[in-house]
C-alpha cells in the first residue's frame, strides 16, 4: 500500500523545477519534522498546521515567508516583460530567469533564487572578451594600463551606468510582495557570496595601512581581474558589533539606508549590486542561448563604449623611459629639437619641441617652457608606441570557436614593458 505524505511535508510551492525540488527536499523534510515535533504536544483535534512556505539555507530560521517574489509571479509582471523586450532578449530566456537576475544576495540568501551564480558566470565572460579584445587590439599596453582599461569597461561604476541606461529601478525594500521587475537588495545586510576571482593576501590587512607596494606579477596571480587586492575578511567580534548597529535599519527604504553608515561604502555597494545584475544577465544569456549570443550581447552593451586610452597614461620620467626604449629596439638615441617658438620674451610663450631618432620624428609637444615641451614630446612618443594597433578588425581567439571560421593567423605579441 502506498503511503501518502502528510500535507506539512509537501514540497514548497516556491519550487518551480524538479531540479530545485530534488536539491532542497531533504532540507524541507528536516525542517518540517522539527516543526511537527514542536507542535505535536500542543495540537488539538481542531487545530491545523500551517504548511511551510519556502526553504532556507539559514540554520536560525529554516521556515518563514519568502524574502523575494515567487518565480510564478514573474509571468504577471509588466516591468519584467518590458525589460525583456527592451534588451531584445531571445524567447529562449524565460522571464523567471530574468527575474532571478534582479534578486541580489542581500535580498534573498538562498543561492537557488538569487543572482550570485549567474553573476559569477557573467563576470568571467565579460573579463574574457574584454581582455582578448584589448590584448589583440593593443598588444603593447602595459599591465597597469590593461587593468585600468578592463576596469573602465567592466568595472562596477561602468556596469552601474549600463544598468541605469536599461531603465532598471530599485525596490524600496526587498520582500515577496515586490514587483519582480524591480532590483531587490538591501544595503545593510551581508551578502556572503563572491562574484569575483582572486586570493586574499596574507598581508592584506596591512597593505593600505603601510602603503606596501604590490608587484605586477603578484597582481596577475593573486588579485582580481582589475589588479586590485581583495580586502581581508573582518573579524567575528567586529561583524557582531556591526550587525547590532545595522539591525536598526534593515527594514528602511533604500533612500533612507543611503543616509546611514558610511556613505562611500554604501554607494560602492550600490554600484556593485547594479553591476552584479548586469553580469547576471550576461550569465543568463550564456546559459540559455549559448556562447555566441552572450558574446554579441557583451560587444553591444560593454565593449561598444568609447574610451580614450591616452588619458590613462601617467609618466614619471618620460625622457628616461624613451631612451631605454630606443636602446632596447636598437634605434638611434633620441634627440630633442626645437621646431618653432613664439613670444619667448612675452608672458605667454609657446615652444614646439620634437623628439627625433635619427631622421625619424618620434613625437612632438608644445608648452610654455622648453623642459615641459620636451617632456610632452617624450610622452607623446611613448603613447604612440604603447597604443600601436593592427586595426579594430583584428581577430581574437574566440573567433575560432565559430563553425566555418578561417584558419588562425597568430597575432602580434610584444616582448614586454620598457621599465
Amino acid at each position: 500500500m502506498k503511503r501518502l505524505r502528510p500535507s506539512h511535508l509537501a514540497p514548497s510551492r516556491r519550487c518551480q523545477s524538479t531540479a530545485a525540488e530534488r536539491d532542497i527536499e531533504a532540507e524541507i523534510r528536516k525542517g518540517a519534522q522539527s516543526y511537527s515535533a514542536a507542535t505535536s504536544s500542543e495540537q488539538t483535534p481542531s487545530s491545523t498546521i500551517e504548511p511551510p512556505q519556502w526553504p532556507s539555507i539559514s540554520t536560525e530560521d529554516p521556515l518563514g515567508p519568502p524574502p523575494s517574489p515567487l518565480p510564478r509571479d514573474a509571468l504577471r509582471s509588466a516591468k519584467l516583460a518590458a525589460l525583456h523586450a527592451r534588451l531584445s532578449l531571445s524567447d529562449k530566456i524565460p522571464v523567471q530567469t530574468l527575474a532571478r537576475t534582479l534578486v541580489d544576495a542581500s535580498a534573498d540568501p538562498a543561492p537557488l533564487f538569487n543572482n550570485v551564480n549567474l553573476a559569477f558566470l557573467g563576470q568571467t565572460l565579460i573579463s574574457y572578451h574584454t581582455s582578448e579584445m584589448l590584448m589583440c587590439r593593443y598588444p603593447r599596453l602595459p599591465m597597469q594600463i590593461l587593468h585600468a582599461t578592463m576596469k573602465a569597461y567592466g568595472g562596477d561604476k561602468t556596469l552601474f551606468n549600463v544598468a541605469r541606461s536599461w531603465g532598471v529601478e530599485a525596490a524600496a525594500a526587498p520582500g515577496m510582495e515586490v514587483d519582480p521587475g524591480l532590483l531587490q537588495f538591501s544595503l545593510d545586510k551581508e551578502r556572503g557570496f563572491n562574484t569575483t576571482w582572486g586570493f586574499v593576501r596574507p598581508e592584506a590587512a596591512f597593505i593600505e595601512k603601510y602603503k606596501w607596494r604590490r608587484g605586477i606579477s603578484s597582481r596577475v596571480v593573486m588579485d582580481d581581474d582589475f589588479g586590485e587586492a581583495l580586502a581581508a575578511p573582518e573579524k567575528e567580534d567586529e561583524l557582531e558589533e556591526d550587525g547590532e548597529e545595522d539591525d536598526m535599519g534593515l527594514d528602511l527604504p533604500v533612500e533612507r539606508q543611503l543616509t546611514l553608515g558610511d556613505p562611500d561604502d554604501k554607494l560602492n555597494k550600490s554600484h556593485n549590486i547594479h553591476a552584479t545584475f548586469v553580469r547576471a544577465v550576461v550569465g543568463a544569456i550564456y546559459t540559455h542561448c549559448g556562447r555566441e549570443a552572450a558574446r554579441s550581447f557583451v560587444k553591444a552593451h560593454v565593449l561598444s563604449r568609447q574610451l580614450d586610452l591616452q588619458q590613462l597614461f601617467s609618466f614619471k620620467l618620460p625622457t628616461r623611459e624613451l631612451a631605454r626604449l630606443c636602446a632596447r629596439e636598437e634605434f638611434e638615441p633620441p634627440v630633442a629639437r626645437l621646431l618653432s617658438e613664439t613670444g619667448r620674451l612675452s608672458r605667454t610663450p609657446v615652444f614646439v619641441v620634437g623628439i627625433f631618432s635619427g631622421n625619424d620624428k618620434l613625437g612632438e609637444g608644445s608648452a610654455a617652457s622648453l623642459d615641459h615641451a620636451r617632456a610632452k614630446a617624450a610622452m607623446n612618443a611613448l603613447k604612440a608606441w604603447y597604443l600601436y594597433s593592427p586595426g579594430e578588425d583584428v581577430r581574437v581567439p574566440s573567433d575560432m570557436l565559430v563553425e566555418g571560421s578561417k584558419p588562425w593567423q597568430p597575432v602580434y605579441v610584444d616582448i614586454g614593458e620598457i621599465i
